[in-house]
């Protein structure tokens, strides 16, 4: 095999050649073992055999449980009970099936396994359910017969994602109304897609989309990883969601968790056919020491034949638009990353990596790209292994974004330990544009991870208390008027500095107060903060507005003038004492003015010749500024103290404010 390309761009990794090739062949060997011959789509295609599906005037149902030794259907069609009319047959290979009579079975009808084993026996909801359901009284999990007349009929089924850098929108469709309940996807559809639309962002994020039996898991807890949750609506809702999205051009990716499984055995696949290693590892290696869950085993062909047929069922049934992958880190290697800094290359080139899920992560990324071309194919990963956002054609494992997990923890981190005054602007440039040359990430200040209970969005770090007696527009607060800037200021500075894609949680835009903490017996089955309060956004009494405001002609300037499509962010100044830094992005200039307490009259930013005018303005009276900044003057650099070699840009910088400037094409 020749050396990757992504290698040759980087001389600190040819110590490791050898490693990355033999890496990179065992996967290759990996992909003819399984496909012989078949292409990945065609190997990709399990729930269509397996699962429950109507064929013709019948019904069939297929599974694969290898240690089983009889398995029946029961259901509310046969009262629960295990009839012989209801075996499913061995086929071959631990493959079992069953054929029923069209009569015999119907669509709404509730229904589950019971699956015998040497030793044992147990109630099991089938592997490949498309359809699972809670009953409110005895809470228990069933899989239900879904097969409606009509299928769902697509309107806008061409929709594919454009070329345009994706600003994400994180959300979750159980909180994202303001009742203290659970909220659905037609709730989703009408009140919160017209939001996003207004807001400028052109790609939702679905959290806990497959169904999971704890509520406050946050969906990170999977048990069937074919269903969509039954709680939030019918997949008919869901796929009209997804279709409405698509209809005002806003792309739907979905978290998918491929990292880990929940344990329990009634609703998930916990000792499904009676042994804990069909699905995931035995001993030690099969539990997630973090999580209290299983570790799938990525070397088992079943396994893979599982995973990459859930990618292309996501993709082609509900027409999502890629994915996020869940914990990355946690599958690439043995620790889980757990407790580990990943401070130089040996880190990552030695035995402590898992082939198997390397070699998994070629196959799922190839796959996404092969349905769909222009599928988003995000990793939630914070190692930085070289070569995991790096196209499959390069060597890399074909991930088109890293989340830029480091970027949130260095804010809550200066937020938290150091006082504003004493901000190092260098080092927030250094921290906002660190990354490989050679990979995307999507940049973010906060996600949902900072909000849940137990830490603090930027905003109520900021301003803490006083959210709940200062923020009517006319209570004067200098803690407020602190916190509103800061978190303006922050969150252009990140998003000016993406590395070709930006995230946002539902609600930060607007400053959303207090934190995330989903009803368990902790909180006495509280909704309270397992919501949205949109009310406070709307309320143009309030300064909530003033934040989704300025977010709102924030993302419209980055998506109008393609900012973050630009790859390279130019550094032009920092001042250490002063708090001030300016840095460059193709025509447009960024200046910053982190100094709590000191305005600058006539502050010389070196340049070359050039006129800029003022684009976006943090101080702007209508987004919760002073409006001491002209917007409407031509900026043009001038001679530095007499010398023509030297130029600078002399501005008038406000104490806690930042500006964006272009270029203009008028001759200096």
């Amino acid at each position: 095999m020749k050396l990757p390309n992504f290698v040759k761009k980087d001389s600190w990794l040819e110590p490791f050649a050898s490693t990355i090739i033999s890496r990179l062949q065992k996967a290759q060997a990996l992909e003819l073992e399984i496909l012989q011959g078949k292409k990945l789509a065609d190997f990709a295609q399990g729930h269509q055999w397996y699962g429950l599906h109507r064929e013709k005037k019948q019904w069939v149902i297929r599974d694969w449980a290898p240690n089983a030794t009889a398995i029946f259907l029961t259901g509310q069609f046969n009262d629960w009970q295990e009839l012989p009319e209801y075996a499913l047959q061995p086929t071959g290979a631990g493959n079992w099936e069953l054929q029923l009579p069209a009569e015999m079975m119907k669509h709404g009808d509730l229904f589950a396994f019971s699956i015998h084993w040497e030793g044992g026996q147990g109630k099991r909801i089938p592997a490949w359910a498309n359809r699972v359901v809670q009953d409110d009284y005895t809470k228990m999990f069933n899989a239900q017969v879904w097969a409606p007349e009509k299928n769902y009929t697509w309107k806008n089924a061409g929709f594919r994602r454009t070329s345009e850098a994706p600003l994400i929108y994180e959300a979750h469709i159980g909180m994202a109304g303001e009742s203290e309940r659970v909220h659905t996807y037609n709730e989703f559809r009408t009140d919160i897609l017209p939001r996003i639309k207004k807001a400028g962002y052109n790609t939702i994020q679905f959290m806990a989309i497959p169904e999971h039996p704890y509520y406050g898991s946050f969906g990170y807890h999977v048990s069937s990883f074919f269903a969509p949750s039954s709680r939030f609506g019918t997949p008919e809702e869901l796929k009209q969601l997804v279709d409405e999205a698509h209809g005002l051009g806003i792309s739907v990716i979905m978290d998918l968790v491929h990292s880990h499984a929940v344990k329990n055995e009634n609703e998930g696949l916990g000792k499904y056919d009676g042994t804990r290693w069909q699905f995931f590892h035995d001993g030690p290696k099969g539990e997630h020491p973090a999580w209290d869950s299983y570790c799938f085993n990525y070397g088992k062909p079943e396994v893979i034949h599982f995973l990459l047929s859930n990618i292309r069922y996501w993709l082609e049934e509900f027409k999502f638009d890629g994915f996020r992958f869940d914990g990355v880190t946690s599958m690439l290697y043995f620790d889980h990353g757990l407790g580990k800094a990943f401070t130089c290359y040996d880190d990552y080139f030695n035995d402590g990596l898992d082939q198997d899920a390397f070699s998994y992560f070629i196959l799922a990324n190839r796959l996404i790209h092969e349905i769909n071309p222009n599928a988003l194919s995000i990793a939630e990963e914070m190692s930085g292994l070289p070569g995991l956002a790096t196209p499959s054609e390069d060597g890399g494992l074909g991930f088109d974004f890293r989340m830029a997990m480091g970027v949130p923890d260095f804010w809550i981190k200066l937020i938290k330990e150091v006082p504003d005054e004493n901000w190092d602007v260098g080092y927030i440039f250094h921290e906002l544009t660190s990354k490989r040359l050679d990979e995307k990430v999507v940049s973010y200040a906060e996600s949902h991870d900072q909000a849940l209970v137990g830490d603090k969005t930027i905003i109520f770090r900021l301003i803490d208390k006083e959210m709940y007696f200062s923020m009517r527009k006319d209570q004067p607060n200098l803690t407020v008027e602190r916190g509103i800037a800061l978190h303006k200021m922050i969150r252009l500075a990140t998003l000016s500095c993406a590395g070709g894609a930006y995230l946002n949680f539902m609600g930060n835009e607007f400053g959303h107060p207090e934190w995330i903490d989903f009803p368990r017996e902790g909180n006495n089955w509280s909704y309270a903060h397992a919501r949205r309060l949109w009310s406070l956004e709307d309320n143009k009494d309030l300064k909530y507005c003033w934040l989704s405001d300025f977010d709102r002609k924030m993302i419209t300037l980055i998506k109008k003038e393609k900012i973050i499509e630009i790859p390279e962010v130019n550094w032009v100044y920092d001042h250490k004492e002063n708090q001030i830094l300016a840095f460059s992005r193709g025509d447009f200039l960024f200046v910053f003015n982190f100094n709590p307490t000191q305005s600058f009259a006539d502050y010389g930013i070196p340049m070359t010749p050039s006129k800029y005018k003022i684009v976006l303005n943090t101080d702007e009276h209508e987004l919760g500024g002073h409006n001491r900044i002209d917007s409407s003057l031509v900026y043009a650099t001038i001679h530095e103290n007499g010398q023509k070699s030297r130029h600078c840009l002399r501005l008038y910088l406000p104490a806690r404010t930042a500006i964006v400037l272009k270029k203009t094409k008028a001759e200096v």
